[in-house]
């Protein structure tokens, strides 16, 4: 693939310096940081035309094309990360069409990609930030990537797309900031953290945690880092992001090549090899100290409190004021997000009176369809970044 796609190269926008420090949520500031991003496309002379990507979990800011390298993160980026995670969907003719728009997708904060976080030197010690990072709120997020939007002279976003942890982003943006944007985009995503994703994402924390090699956070200086533990974390996951009946299609393909003996277990069914494959793979391109800034950053997830009202009513009366249409999307095989929380979403918006369309995704993929299956999303993503329903709307009205 990396021969039929463009070649694309991550770009770094300072983000804090010792005169102008950026302020974390909890009241902790950065002296220096950078924000690592790409960008497809051309800003027009008015710049409207930007689009703000945000990417999921483990995603990175290399959305399309072809990156071989990026400087600061050592050997994680592999192979696996040179190919753009949605090259099906950014590009001349494609659902994010860069001959009308201007794509912009950034490494969040606390990031192992390019943007500053654990990994990076802490310019006061000369070492790796490791435990001493401060936490990553979704607040966060929103207002360094709002930074890189005014170095770049955008006032006003077309529009803002997320999937999964990245749609959680996409409503805090439009929430907080709603003159900021016109078109909110959450894929598989929902308004709250649930009980259920909340116990999901505490394991991973505690299968890190516990790591022998994790040191509290400071692993870096050490031979081995919390391998182990990541890996588990990854496999806890894995199997919310793929649909089981996949993972029993994807493993029947692999062959045991030899049995793999943990301690005392022995691995020797296909499912149980595929998923020890997935989590063995993953860690070659991810950190620890990154995964859980990001987990904790969807389990303290809190779009109220951000925005300074004491309900939903009031959260999304905002997105009413400032002429917000969503385009939401739901999976119907979706373990990780569940269907009925986009329904919950949509509930609120509509009891708020915003504009919204909801579309279902009918997959054998799982959570995941948002990054295989561009044919289910394209037509719709085409209609509401033309501005079609609101067209439709005014022939509605005439008639």
């Amino acid at each position: 693939m990396a021969g039929k796609t463009w070649k694309t190269e991550t770009q770094f926008f300072q983000l804090a310096t010792p005169r102008k420090p950026f302020r974390f949520a909890s009241g902790e500031v950065l002296r220096d940081a950078v924000v690592a991003y790409e960008a497809y496309g051309e800003l027009n002379a008015k710049k409207d035309n930007a689009i703000l990507l945000f990417h999921a979990l483990s995603g990175s800011q290399h959305a399309a094309g072809y990156t071989s390298h990026v400087e600061g993160t050592g050997d994680r980026w592999t192979r696996d990360c040179q190919e753009g995670w949605w090259d099906d969907f950014i590009g001349p003719g494609k659902a994010l069409d860069t001959s009308r728009y201007f794509v912009i997708c950034a490494n969040y904060l606390g990031g192992c990609y390019g943007t500053t976080g654990p990994t990076s030197i802490n310019p006061e010690t000369g070492k790796p930030y490791g435990s001493v990072f401060p936490a990553v709120r979704t607040s966060d997020v929103v207002k360094s990537q709002l930074a890189l939007l005014d170095h770049l002279g955008i006032k006003k976003l077309h529009a803002v797309i997320g999937a999964s942890v990245g749609g959680l982003l996409a409503i805090n943006l439009a929430t907080m900031f709603p003159e900021r944007v016109k078109i909110v985009v959450p894929i598989a995503s929902g308004p709250r953290t649930t009980v259920l994703t909340r116990l999901t994402l505490f394991e991973q924390v505690i299968a890190i945690e516990n790591d022998p090699h994790f040191h509290g956070g400071n692993y870096y200086e050490h031979d081995k880092s919390p391998e182990y533990g990541l890996a588990l974390a990854r496999m806890i996951s894995h199997k919310t992001f793929v649909h089981l009946d996949a993972i029993e299609r994807r493993a029947r393909a692999d062959i045991v090549q030899k049995p793999t003996e943990l301690s005392w277990f022995k691995v020797k069914h296909n499912v149980e090899s595929y998923m020890l494959h997935q989590g063995k793979k993953f860690v070659k391109r991810f950190d620890a100290n990154t995964y859980l800034r990001i987990i904790e950053m969807w389990l303290r997830f809190d779009p109220l409190g951000d925005a300074g009202v004491e309900d939903y009513s009031g959260l999304f009366a905002r997105s009413r004021k400032a002429g917000h249409h969503y385009l939401v999307f739901s999976i119907d095989s979706d373990f990780c997000f569940y269907p009925e929380e986009q329904t919950e979403l949509v509930r609120h918006l509509e009891g708020a009176n915003v504009k919204s369309m909801h579309i279902t995704v009918h997959s054998d993929k799982g959570h995941d369809s948002f990054l295989l299956e561009p044919e289910l999303y394209t037509p719709h993503l085409v209609h509401t970044l033309e501005g079609r329903w609101g067209k439709r709307a005014e022939r509605d009205a005439v008639e």
